[in-house]
């Protein structure tokens, strides 16, 4: 049977430009039961008041996956990247031996609504390195869009871990089998909409995640227009 991560249970940190909501352990947030799951160590679902951010700060020995959903995120680092990620656009950020980075959103007016997720890498240290892919929407309509992969197949970016990374939107009444044989772990993380994963019948609402593991081929069945991440871990 799957198991489901509520949105409902996720810690909670805010600030006047900042409304975070934390999956797994970080921060002022602590649960012992809730530090990782396999090499997924934050997942953070963050919404960002205009004209706020995150200034220049450090990291090492991380994996860094940022995916906007609404607005835009400003991102500058030391290894000389600036860039704004946008819908259709991802940033992966292995941070290896040490980087710093800064993150706002620019915008004057609107919130930016993201999901930063870590993975820890498979062995530390290694140059830190930055990559950006873009898609189209119709790259993932009812079907999977690969985003991160370990060999970089398909043209997705490279990720320093035994994970691949898709996302989708899934129309109402849509099914979508997702790939998952019984050695590997699935995590499905829901953006918008409604899922039922089959054929265990498990529902996942917006800011759920759901962990798959002896759940080989599941299926995701929209019961409203979706829009999902789907983490196969080998």
């Amino acid at each position: 049977m799957p198991t489901l991560w509520p949105a409902a249970e996720r810690g909670q940190f805010q600030l006047d430009w900042l409304d975070s909501h934390h999956t797994f352990s970080f921060g002022e947030f602590y649960d012992p039961q809730k530090v990782h799951w396999r090499s997924l160590r934050v997942l953070n679902d963050d919404r960002i008041g205009a004209g706020g951010g995150f200034p220049l700060h450090p990291h090492r020995d991380m994996e860094i996956f940022s995916y906007v959903d609404e607005g835009a995120l400003e991102h500058k680092d030391s290894m000389g990247n600036t860039a704004q990620v946008t819908p259709g656009r991802v940033q992966l950020m292995s941070t290896g031996t040490g980087v710093r980075h800064s993150e706002y959103n620019p915008s004057s007016t609107t919130t930016t609504h993201l999901l930063q997720i870590w993975f820890m890498p498979k062995a530390p240290g290694g140059t830190p390195n930055y990559q950006e892919l873009t898609y189209s929407e119709k790259e993932r309509a009812n079907r999977l869009k690969l985003l991160a992969d370990p060999q970089g197949a398909e043209g997705a970016m490279t990720i320093r871990q035994s994970v691949r990374i898709y996302t989708s939107t899934l129309a109402k009444g849509k099914t979508l089998p997702l790939p998952l044989n019984a050695k590997q772990g699935g995590w499905l993380q829901l953006v918008k909409g409604a899922l039922t994963l089959e054929p265990s019948g498990v529902k996942i609402t917006p800011g759920d995640g759901c962990a798959c593991e002896n759940e080989p081929s599941p299926t995701a069945k929209a019961g409203a227009d979706s829009e999902f991440l789907w983490f196969v871990f080998d």
